[in-house]
């Protein structure tokens, strides 16, 4: 049965349970890091900020993959991998080797046994005995080929197109292993383990497996850790980092990066280090929850779990309770990144001014296009008139709407400083009060395609390298184990009453978002704080009411999908994105800014769901 929305605990009481009462078993782990380029210091802050038994950190996105081939050609063989880890490594291993604390990332990106070599100098340098392992065996670049021949298609997940055969514009291709090559490692007694393109939420699985040792099959246990890693996989998001109520957060300053203390049984609780900025809540758990996901089943190589099973409490200060979460057997296939190198693309910004918008730019694209040698020369043009500019401005900048071209060919020649001298050439010879924002893209170069497929999980070859020995790992699918599938029950709402009297407000002063990409498409989940809410918003956020709202999705189509234990809708919105982050031409080209667009549009509610 359906609660209202826990906020506020009236019995919150310190850390651990009653005195007379044991504390449960747990495995405090902890995230350092939710992207490449994320806080440096966050590390040692983690560290020395309180207890924890791991310390994990996420560096991999799908355009990152790419970034590290680039720095493998640039720099040598020997690279490919995250270096910024490295000087985090140096800042924590001595009192990680004291207090007997794991660390396990998949910083090694492309070259996880060159990091683990360059860690191993590291440890030397500071007279440390510390055992370190690497995982390989997600690198399917040069198998490709010999896969296609034996039957795999590589179907696009967002097209069901096959990847073309003998390929040769294939930049990298990588599978997303799961936990249990780390959980081998750390039973064999490593205390760094150095992970290649493993999912975002392994490297919390896998301690945990290996904390309660726990069995391939113990699908609910995995599906509570899977829950956990998903929630504070990318730093400091679960702790108030872009945050729909950012009002409601203390501080953003020195804002906490989350713990997750886990339970045998999966069960955690989300948490920070006390005395930093930020906000665990029972809202930034659910916002977290939603982002980049499609359906409730979160699919994952070793288990499925069903989020639409997922119990939220509020325990106490900045201690959210995750329980329920159920488990389910996992997909036959392993998801794969290919990452392609695409067709060449430059975009020119121009700011236009003033009054007849429209008409300036009608004016300068013929004259561009002219100057150009014609439209039809490029292998596409896309044109974005973005009207900014205010009625009466106060200021200059109040005046500017922006034209943004995005030109696209394969014939480098035709981009690049040549395509921008002919755009210049026009700056005193067009309409009044333009000026070029020069490229705002990229200059001609070649961008990366995204290709996300799947693979058969029986060609998986994971090895783990630890003490001068190979590991092999084979994929729970190749267990040949009873399957299982939870299907949730479904959950009566009651009827929503549209109570009087109705207001106008923005969507987001009631309803929390939080959107962002999934390859060439995106989410935008969408959450309530009250029954009385969600029953108003399961009603009236439909597909049709959600492109009535926002025009620009009419063209896409649109799964929704709904959680009502979290008082919860997310919507996946296919191909938006193109061929993914790197290709589109989108000014947000993640899709991080949908949900608050959402946020922004004035609706009408019943009063007596608008939180006083």
């Amino acid at each position: 049965m359906l609660k209202e929305w826990p906020r506020f605990a009236t019995n919150a009481r310190p850390l651990g349970f009653k005195k007379n009462k044991p504390m449960a078993e747990i495995i405090k782990i902890a995230n350092c890091s939710g992207f490449y380029g994320d806080r440096l210091s966050a590390a040692r802050e983690m560290i020395e900020g309180g207890d924890i038994d791991v310390l994990t950190g996420d560096y991999l996105a799908e355009l990152t993959m790419a970034i590290l081939v680039d720095q493998k050609r640039l720099r040598g063989e020997d690279h490919g991998y995250v270096g910024t880890f490295l000087k985090q490594v140096k800042d924590v291993a001595k009192e990680c080797s004291k207090r007997g604390i794991k660390i396990v990332s998949n910083a090694g990106g492309l070259n996880p046994k060159a990091m683990a070599e360059e860690i191993k100098k590291i440890l030397l340098s500071q007279n440390l005995d510390m055992k370190v392992a690497y995982i390989e065996g997600d690198d399917l670049r040069e198998d490709l080929s010999r896969f296609q021949k034996d039957g795999e298609k590589f179907l696009n997940i967002d097209s069901g197109e096959p990847l073309p055969d003998q390929i040769t514009n294939v930049v990298s291709a990588n599978a997303y292993l799961g936990s249990w090559g780390i959980k081998a490692a750390l039973d064999r007694g490593a205390d760094i383990v150095i992970c290649p393109r493993v999912t975002d939420a392994a490297v919390v699985m896998g301690p945990a497996a290996w904390k309660f040792q726990w069995q391939r099959d113990d699908y609910d246990f995995l599906a509570g850790a899977l829950t956990a890693g998903h929630i504070i996989e990318c730093g400091a998001q679960c702790c108030g980092g872009n945050y729909s109520f950012f009002e409601e957060v203390p501080s953003f300053i020195n804002i906490g990066y989350p713990i997750a203390e886990i339970e045998k049984d999966g069960s955690f609780t989300v948490t920070k280090h006390r005395n930093t900025g930020g906000l665990v809540s029972v809202g930034t758990v659910t916002a977290q929850l939603l982002y980049e996901i499609k359906s409730p089943a979160y699919l994952n190589p070793d288990v499925i779990a069903h989020f639409d099973t997922v119990e939220l409490k509020h325990e106490a200060q900045d201690r959210v309770r995750v329980t329920g979460v159920r488990g389910s057997s996992p997909p036959a296939s392993h998801k794969v990144c290919v990452n392609l190198s695409g067709t060449n693309k430059q975009t020119i910004e121009i700011l236009l001014t003033g009054r007849d918008i429209k008409k300036k730019a009608d004016i300068f694209l013929d004259q561009m296009f002219e100057n150009l040698g014609g439209r039809g020369q490029f292998d596409s043009v896309d044109v974005l008139l973005i009207r900014s500019e205010k009625e009466n401005p106060n200021s200059n900048e109040e005046a500017h709407a922006s034209l943004r071209i995005t030109f696209s060919s394969d014939d480098k020649a035709k981009l690049g400083r040549m395509l921008q001298a002919k755009v210049t050439e026009l700056a005193l010879a067009t309409i009044p009060g333009n000026t070029s924002r020069g490229n705002t893209g990229y200059s001609g170069g070649a961008v990366i395609s995204h290709w996300p497929t799947l693979i058969s999980s029986n060609r998986i070859e994971e090895k783990v390298y630890i003490d001068e020995k190979e590991v092999i790992i084979k994929p729970t699918q190749t267990l040949n184990l009873p399957e299982i599938y939870y299907q949730s029950p479904p959950l009566s709402l009651g009827e929503a009453s549209i109570q009087e009297p109705l207001v106008s407000i923005e969507f987001g002063r009631v309803f929390g978002t939080r959107s962002g990409d999934k390859g060439g498409s995106a989410n935008c989940g969408v959450w309530a704080r009250s029954l009385a809410a969600y029953r108003f918003v399961h009603d009236f956020l439909t597909i049709e009411k959600l492109k009535e709202l926002l025009p620009d999705l009419k063209e896409y189509r649109i799964e929704r999908f709904e959680l009502p234990n979290i008082f919860s809708l997310n919507f996946y919105i296919h191909n938006i994105l193109g061929e993914g982050v790197s290709s589109n031409h989108r000014i947000d080209k993640q899709a991080k800014s949908l949900g608050e667009y959402l946020g922004a549009k004035r609706i009408e509610v019943p009063e007596a769901i608008i939180e006083k």
